[in-house]
């Protein structure tokens, strides 16, 4: 599984990244910082999935969904959040999420729906 992460904060790409090394059939193929260079390396990389941090510099993971779902991408979108907020969570969803999980109470689901996806070969 070709995997993304575009997310603001190095503390917590560091954090994912040693949370996700244990997890087999996993490769990280890109990162980014900021909305230009998220659509960037996703286009690029053609990634299987993207771990998306909500508040991105240069917009936010909304104009990412928004621009995937134009362009047709059929990646996996995993949205982690701080603000996990009901208007949030609905808004990513309905712009081609397929997960959206606060990153301070469901930060552990990231592994067990990688692990799901690639056992039931969905990527």
């Amino acid at each position: 599984m070709k995997l993304l992460i575009a997310d603001d904060s190095e503390v917590f790409v560091h954090r994912l990244e040693s949370t996700l090394a244990e997890v087999t059939g996993i490769e990280i193929v890109g990162y980014a910082n900021n909305v230009p260079d998220a659509l960037q390396e996703i286009r690029k990389e053609q990634p299987d999935v993207v771990i998306l941090g909500l508040g991105l510099q240069g917009g936010s993971s909304i104009d990412v969904l928004e621009a995937l779902k134009e362009d047709q991408f059929k990646t996996i979108v995993i949205v982690l959040s701080n603000c996990s907020f009901p208007q949030y969570r609905k808004k990513c969803l309905r712009s081609g999420a397929r997960f959206f999980f606060d990153k301070s109470t469901e930060f552990e689901k990231v592994a067990e729906v990688l692990r799901t996806l690639l056992r039931r070969g969905a990527v």
